[in-house]
């Protein structure tokens, strides 16, 4: 499985509008959102990259004003940790990566007063927006590129999802990225600072899920945003099968 995952993110980057080949890389960028989470590397399966191969995906980087920065399973390429280790890279974290398909989805019970939609309008995109950048800790308002990216999910023929509270607040959101080759990555979840705790992450979740699952995907994969979410996945019938590793160069 950790290799259906990794050809998923892969295949991605290559479907996406920005990225670029740099040796045994593949280096994908958003144009106008410079997070890191949006732009970061991806190794072939088994690469062993030299010094020099290394120091050319840093250069890539630095020419598209984006920080070096990967994101890759370890068990597809054993090889690449070393070598970024030696060239300075840290270890920003190692996540669990979860999966779900049908026959392991369980519902969980409504959240009283919050309802799932999904938006059909730039209104509700700019509302999920806000949602999602407040909820990662980014000052201000979204940026282009945070909108587009919902935008290009849910016209792809991804999932986007939105929980409002009874008065039309937009207190969650969360979207399951087109089918490829039968796989969907849940990405993009947050929920706002004052319904944390109250099982909208898992209701939102497992509207995704089941949405996407719903349109020809056969197992949705995900990365937990920070330690002890798993649990929240783990009731709604996600299963840890392996480990993801993000690692860059400050």
């Amino acid at each position: 499985m950790d290799f259906d995952v990794q050809n998923h993110a892969r295949l991605r980057a290559l479907r996406s509008d920005g990225h670029v080949r740099s040796g045994p890389f593949l280096v994908r960028y958003a144009r106008d959102w410079p997070s890191p989470f949006a732009n970061y590397a991806i190794p072939d399966d088994g690469a062993a990259p030299t010094a020099g191969q290394v120091g050319d995906l840093v250069s890539t980087f630095r020419a598209l004003d984006r920080v070096p920065r990967l994101e890759y399973l370890p068990t597809c390429a054993p090889r690449v940790e070393p070598a970024l280790l030696a060239a300075g890279f840290t270890a920003e974290n190692r996540a669990a990566i979860m999966a779900c398909s049908a026959e392991s989805l369980s519902t969980p019970a409504a959240t009283p007063g919050v309802t799932v939609t999904e938006p059909t309008d730039d209104a509700g995109l700019l509302a999920a927006a806000r949602v999602q950048h407040t909820g990662y800790g980014q000052p201000g308002e979204p940026t282009t590129g945070e909108t587009a990216w919902l935008r290009d999910t849910m016209e792809g023929g991804g999932v986007v999802a939105l929980a409002r509270v009874g008065d039309g607040t937009a207190v969650g959101v969360g979207a399951c990225s087109p089918p490829l080759e039968g796989l969907s990555e849940l990405a993009g979840l947050a929920v706002a600072a004052g319904f944390r705790r109250r099982g909208v992450a898992a209701v939102l979740s497992a509207h995704l899920t089941a949405a996407i699952l719903e349109r020809g995907c056969r197992t949705v994969w995900l990365e937990p945003g920070e330690p002890g979410i798993e649990r929240i996945y783990g009731r709604i019938g996600y299963r840890t099968v392996g480990e993801k590793l993000n690692i860059s160069l400050r």
